[in-house]
């Protein structure tokens, strides 16, 4: 559980609302991470670059990626 509050859907900017409905679709629900970037409108736009650019690598296989996210997770205890 996250010390402050995410940013919820009403008071969002589009940009937020926008990549909240996508991870809504992708995850099934919005990461607290994501909700809680939100709060800096320059942080949050990072954040998704990121991760957008991310998943737009392709020198390593889509699966290897999937694996070692999962990996990562698990090490650090969280549940995405």
């Amino acid at each position: 559980m996250a010390r402050i509050e995410g940013v919820p859907a009403q008071r969002a900017s589009w940009l937020a609302r926008l990549v909240y409905w996508m991870s809504r679709r992708m995850v099934g629900k919005v990461p607290e991470p994501l909700t809680i970037a939100a709060h800096n409108p320059s942080v949050f736009r990072a954040y998704v670059g990121y991760e957008y650019f991310l998943a737009k690598a392709k020198r390593v296989d889509a699966k290897l990626k999937s694996l070692a996210g999962v990996k990562a997770a698990a090490m650090v205890g969280c549940p995405f």
